[in-house]
């Protein structure tokens, strides 16, 4: 991987690519022309070169096992991860989808194969815009998430790149005066989404169920609450069809001090004292704790039309507990001054229009 970055930014700016012209890509003369993704955003910026530095020294991003779809794993040079890549061509009705289980849905039951509601393959731009609309309404529940463009050799690539990248890199080498300084000898980039990895968190449904066993404090209980409010709103804004109680995840830290309920038939604490003793169920003041809500898998979202026929995209999270309550007053005062104004509104229609015009199926 040797010349990564200056090999693909010369394609880049021979055409190949235009991903200069992309509203999402830093243009003005900061950019870092060392690399072939440049953002505004520092902080994400900086992540972003950490993967492409961690790439070009052969830490090639780890696919991830569960999923319908070719996604991965992007670490930087120490090997932690820092953010997971979904390319286009390989989501779940991508053309190089390296999952079978799709190829034997189409194959097996094409009538019920796809959504009739979402334009095919841009869940990579839904992935982003999700990311838009929480970042415009203060929500902070989606990791950041923006369009890059990445290559490695663990991405699925049909026989026929791997074997023109080969015989590239051969002429290439053979000849560095001339076929070095007009062929690459690396393989095609790839467009996707790449969002910031949360490390910390579980499954929705998992957490939950620990809740129902060792019930959370109110005061950790209410804010819970708010952040699944929270989560409600995005998910009717952005219409997910896809927000099962496995792809949003839960971060509790457990604040010290506290202990779980006492169950009713037992006779003694966990310290032995007798029941007649304990009158409150919390014996020592709980210091610090958090608890926190990430909203990830979101690229199956913004259907062009409301999901009108025998399969209706429910969001599993109706059937929760927490979705009978009623709205509280703090995420009325968050949300609906903004969703009233229509210049607001504006503008986040329009950052959406100019991120979902980059694809050609728009």
């Amino acid at each position: 991987m040797k010349g990564f970055a200056t090999s693909q930014l010369c394609q880049v700016r021979k055409g190949c690519l235009s991903i200069i012209n992309r509203p999402l890509v830093q243009q003005d003369g900061d950019a870092d022309t060392r690399y072939v993704n440049n953002f505004e955003d520092k902080s994400f910026n900086a992540i972003i070169h950490a993967a492409e530095d961690a790439i070009a020294t052969g830490r090639d991003p780890e696919r991830i096992v569960q999923g319908s779809s070719g996604s991965y794993f992007v670490r930087n040079c120490e090997g932690v991860k820092i953010g997971v890549f979904k390319p286009k061509n390989e989501e779940p009705y991508g053309q190089l989808n390296p999952k079978w289980t799709k190829w034997v849905h189409k194959l097996c039951c094409p009538c019920c194969f796809g959504r009739s509601c979402l334009i095919p393959n841009q869940g990579y731009l839904s992935e982003a815009g999700a990311s838009i609309v929480d970042e415009k309404l203060g929500l902070n529940l989606v990791p950041k998430t923006k369009v890059v463009y990445l290559t490695s050799h663990s991405f699925y690539y049909p026989c026929t790149d791997r074997c023109n990248t080969q015989i590239r890199r051969f002429f290439a080498e053979l000849w560095p005066d001339t076929c070095g300084k007009k062929f690459s000898g690396e393989l095609p980039l790839k467009v996707g989404s790449f969002q910031l990895f949360v490390s910390g968190y579980k499954d929705a449904q998992d957490q939950l169920d620990e809740f129902v066993t060792k019930p959370l404090l109110p005061d950790f209980e209410n804010e819970l609450q708010f952040l699944f409010e929270k989560l409600v709103v995005l998910d009717y804004i952005i219409r997910n069809t896809d927000r099962g109680n496995d792809n949003w995840l839960i971060r509790y830290v457990q604040p010290v001090g506290e202990t779980s309920f006492i169950p009713p038939n037992t006779t003694s604490d966990p310290q032995g004292t007798p029941l007649a003793q304990v009158t409150p169920q919390v014996l020592q003041a709980p210091q610090g704790g958090e608890i926190n809500v990430a909203a990830i898998d979101n690229g199956l979202a913004f259907p062009f039309k409301h999901p009108d026929e025998w399969r209706t995209y429910p969001f599993y999270w109706a059937w929760l507990p927490m979705a009978r309550k009623p709205f509280s007053d703090r995420i009325k005062e968050l949300v609906l001054d903004k969703l009233k104004d229509d210049s607001f509104v504006t503008s986040i229609v329009e950052d959406l229009r100019v991120l979902f015009a980059e694809d050609k199926g728009f």
